[in-house]
């Protein structure tokens, strides 16, 4: 598989903007076990720069990215009496050669995702 690709958007639904700087992880899901892939940061259209997977990466199998959301409300300064969210892991499942889009939208106590285009 070398033509698909992998890609996420993050949307802070309590500013209504993109959540830039976000921090998330690519993992491999193995059994009762994932493998580490790649680290990246949303830029300030709360995408990441390159894809998370593409070319000869890019391969069939389940996957799952933990966004570390905890960690974004509290650098950017929202006050949370008693914290709730912090790493927000999305389990979904490679099964074609075509792109793949796993948006989060994300507020300080609730989440939501979908398979974007």
């Amino acid at each position: 598989m070398a033509g698909g690709r992998l890609t996420t958007h993050v949307l802070d639904t309590t500013q209504g903007k993109p959540a830039r700087g976000m921090r998330l992880e690519l993992h491999y899901v193995h059994g009762d076990h994932t493998h580490h892939i790649a680290d990246s940061y949303t830029n300030a259209d709360g995408r990441v720069d390159q894809p998370l997977l593409e070319g000869e990466q890019f391969q069939q199998g389940e996957f799952e990215i933990r966004f570390h959301v905890g960690q974004y409300f509290e650098r950017i300064g929202v006050e949370i009496e008693t914290p709730f969210l912090d790493v927000v892991p999305i389990r979904f499942t490679i099964s074609e050669d075509t792109h793949y889009h796993v948006p989060l939208l994300v507020s300080p106590f609730s989440y939501s995702t979908y398979r974007g285009s």
